[in-house]
């Protein structure tokens, strides 16, 4: 069990697709988790790998479904990679693999996008990806530049399956140039934790994050987070015992969750 109770968390870090919600439906418990914790003071974030989106794009969504939110209360690998960007070089050139979404946000954060001379190569997921933006990029990262991806997801998931997602991207660029990423900024990896606490103010131990994936909201634990597991989306209940990430609560959902937070008492910070 986490040396962390529920009660001591001052902000829970939410995954959204099979955790809040499935599709373009809202999952169980999702809309009274998000009033307790109103009623409670404490503080959320939706957070997502996804970076071909931007946080309008997900507030609107959301809203949609019932929550009306602002779009800071969105945390995509998109914001994280201009947040770590700014860390290495404010300004920076950058030679941007991504969608108008992604690069409206390194813009917002005062970066130059350009196509020759960058100071950084960024792959996002690019459903707007062209052959000729793709072999622009590989030219690039063959000539040393450092190489930066927004966040590992090899496949995303779709309602009728799945769509290839920047990790397959990320193999096709190897098998071209040699290289892997310099560096990847989302979860399960350490800039994307960095840049949460730089985002919240918050110390580490002071963030829960709530996912259904093992292997990224999961992991997150390695860098300090308290982890909660909801068995709502992708991973079933027998697959975590031989799971090299453990969660430090696992909950059917996010109504068993709001249950197991109700009756605790307030802590305050």
């Amino acid at each position: 069990m986490s040396p962390y109770p529920l009660n001591t968390i001052r902000c829970f870090l939410l995954d959204m697709d099979g955790t809040f919600y499935l599709g373009d439906r809202l999952l169980p418990g999702a809309l009274e988790f998000i009033d307790l914790l109103k009623q409670r003071g404490t503080r959320f974030l939706f957070l997502t790998n996804n970076s071909s989106k931007g946080r309008r794009q997900y507030a609107d969504k959301i809203g949609r479904l019932g929550l009306s939110l602002p779009e800071e209360a969105i945390f995509t690998s998109g914001e994280a990679t201009a947040i770590y960007l700014k860390r290495q070089k404010p300004g920076a050139r950058l030679f941007v693999a991504g969608t108008p979404a992604l690069e409206e946000e390194l813009l917002a954060h005062g970066f130059t996008l350009c196509q020759n001379d960058p100071d950084f190569v960024v792959l996002g997921f690019d459903t707007t990806l062209t052959y000729q933006k793709l072999w622009k990029l590989c030219d690039l990262v063959r000539d040393g530049l450092p190489y930066i991806a927004t966040h590992p997801d090899i496949n995303c998931p779709t309602e009728t399956g799945y769509m290839p997602d920047i990790g397959a991207m990320m193999a096709c660029i190897a098998a071209s140039t040699g290289r892997q990423p310099d560096v990847i900024v989302g979860k399960p990896y350490a800039p994307v934790v960095e840049a949460l606490a730089e985002k919240t103010g918050l110390p580490i131990h002071q963030l829960a994050m709530v996912g259904d994936r093992l292997y990224t909201d999961i992991a997150l634990g390695a860098a300090g987070l308290t982890t909660i597991l909801v068995l709502s989306g992708e991973t079933r209940r027998e697959e975590i015992a031989t799971s090299p990430h453990q969660p430090d609560y696992v909950m059917e959902n996010l109504a068993d969750l709001a249950a197991a937070l109700k009756d605790l008492p307030v802590v305050k910070p």
